[in-house]
């Protein structure tokens, strides 16, 4: 593939990283599925994906940024900022050691696109229940969630181990299951990706040290700052959507998104690289 073929895959993959990671549709599904359609899910693919995945969380660390400077700068002396604090350290932990246990068995057996478009479908579903059930909220605010609530998004989350689920509708409809209200669901759902995928690219950095060349510099940026500026946008479309919506939307585009991709492995039509 020739240097514009790649820097043209980066700008796409970027784009893709960064309007879904915050979403509740899967980035790593759409991921996989973007990268097989381009042919670019070799380890080049593989490492590329760490830098936009990256690039993605500091765009919500740059849309808190006055929150977490406050968080970290208070944490000895008010009691919210260590709740706050305490809760995500909760939360990141089932991830972290069902991670740390079964991650390679999760990467050999359910990385293909007929497991992400079946957990399209199924996270579709629950959305849609989630929406159709009645909604007692007992957290309006992120301020309000008890350590209790932490641990149950964080068994959520972890979830989101399967590919297709996404890890921001795990966290956001187990929230609203669990009692948070839309707001207080999607703000700790942006504040819990940030240990969570900063301990991950953390983790992938390390595993493929071998892979990172000074000759990508140049893709990684080009998809780093396309990743990071279409995350931000998304971060704050998505707070102003749910102040007006709910997440009905997102289950419909799950859903048919899954069925196409059946439909077209099962026919033949697309190779969406089952092998």
């Amino acid at each position: 593939m020739t240097d514009l073929g790649l820097l043209i895959n980066a700008l796409i993959l970027g784009i893709v990283e960064g309007l879904t990671e915050f979403l509740p549709v899967s980035s790593t599904g759409h991921l996989i599925l973007a990268g097989q359609l381009l042919g670019f899910n070799d380890d080049k693919g593989k490492v590329f994906e760490i830098a936009i995945q990256f690039a993605a969380i500091l765009a919500v660390v740059w849309e808190y940024r006055v929150r977490l400077a406050h968080t970290l700068l208070s944490i000895r002396s008010e009691a919210v900022s260590q709740r706050l604090a305490i809760n995500l350290i909760i939360a990141f932990l089932p991830s972290a050691i069902l991670g740390f246990l079964f991650l390679k068995q999760i990467k050999a057996y359910l990385f293909n696109p007929i497991v992400v478009a079946s957990a399209f479908i199924i996270g579709g579903l629950l959305i849609l229940w989630a929406e159709r059930r009645q909604h007692v909220v007992h957290a309006e605010t992120v301020d309000e969630l008890t350590w209790g609530d932490a641990l149950k998004v964080g068994f959520a989350q972890a979830l989101a181990m399967i590919p297709g689920t996404s890890r921001s509708g795990a966290t956001i409809i187990g929230g609203l299951f669990f009692g948070l209200s839309r707001r207080a669901a999607t703000e700790f759902s942006f504040f819990l990706a940030i240990p969570t995928m900063f301990a991950a690219t953390l983790y992938d950095v390390y595993k493929n040290r071998g892979l990172f060349s000074v000759d990508d510099l140049a893709l990684f940026a080009v998809g780093g700052a396309v990743s990071f500026i279409s995350a931000f946008i998304a971060v704050r479309g998505l707070l102003r959507f749910i102040s007006r919506h709910d997440f009905t939307v997102f289950a419909w585009y799950r859903i048919a998104f899954g069925i196409i991709v059946l439909l077209t492995a099962q026919m033949g039509w697309v190779d969406w690289g089952q092998h």
